[in-house]
């Protein structure tokens, strides 16, 4: 199979899963496994599609981007105020940018194997279950809506995504229906906590890779860049339509079955 349909794939699987509370990095990992792309070209490879995704979110709500510039909706001492702002997405992303660096070098040195990423589809999975079932009452039925405590607790909840295979998505859109919010509108704010988080991450990898990039084929690295963004705009566009017909527990029992299968395989 030549590099530029795996490229291909590659950014397919990355498309459909970066949003989607089923983790993106998992999948990478087992899809690189089984194609046999792997070592560290295929690693800064990951990096680029995942700046499409970005991408794709941008796109989709540049509107909502610029409103948070609006700095005369900030209002730290009100906590029930009516529009979401920059306030709201620092408390989301602070607490994984503390663990994320922190914890950078463990997590690329320890984490990244295939075993480590099968028990995290699993756990978060459970997690998933449980913020299903678990009765809360909802209090946010749009972004707007959220408060700036729940917006922390929500960051709190994505520092569980710093172990791959867990799921960015996952743990951000547990975390608030755990604690008011709708399917829908955890969904979208785990979006928008997104863009920074990934720019950031992503970003710090880039330019430590940058050399694999420009030594490489560029012809691979385009064809997955804008391979992730076409799927993973059509993918989020779907997702919260989705959302008004299938709860979040589906997507957590295909993470156990997909978990059980990939062990059969590869273990």
């Amino acid at each position: 199979m030549s590099e530029h349909v795996i490229a291909f794939i590659m950014g397919i699987v990355e498309g459909l899963t970066e949003y989607l509370p089923v983790s993106s990095t998992g999948h990478l990992i087992l899809a690189g496994h089984l194609l046999g792309f792997e070592g560290d070209r295929a690693k800064t490879f990951e990096v680029v599609i995942q700046l499409g995704s970005i991408l794709a979110i941008v796109v989709l709500y540049w509107r909502r981007f610029f409103s948070l510039l609006d700095f005369k909706s900030l209002n730290i001492k009100d906590n029930n105020r009516t529009k979401l702002n920059l306030l709201h997405v620092f408390l989301g992303v602070l607490p994984a940018v503390i663990v994320g660096f922190v914890l950078h070098d463990f997590i690329k040195n320890v984490l990244f194997s295939t075993t480590v990423v099968l028990v995290a589809l699993v756990v978060g999975a459970l997690l998933l279950i449980y913020a299903d079932k678990k009765n809360t009452t909802i209090t946010a039925h749009s972004i707007d809506q959220l408060s700036y405590k729940q917006a922390l607790y929500i960051g709190l909840f994505q520092c569980l995504a710093v172990w791959p295979g867990f799921s960015r998505a996952g743990s951000t859109i547990s975390g608030g229906l755990l604690v008011g919010a709708s399917q829908k509108t955890a969904a979208e704010f785990s979006f928008i906590l997104a863009l920074p988080i990934m720019i950031g991450a992503t970003g710090l990898d880039l330019l430590k890779n940058m050399d694999a990039v420009l030594s490489g084929d560029i012809t691979t690295f385009v064809i997955g860049f804008v391979t992730a963004f076409v799927v993973a705009l059509l993918s989020c566009i779907a997702f919260l339509k989705l959302l008004d017909k299938v709860r979040l527990s589906a997507f957590a029992y295909y993470r156990i079955i997909l978990a059980i299968v990939f062990a059969f395989i590869i273990l």
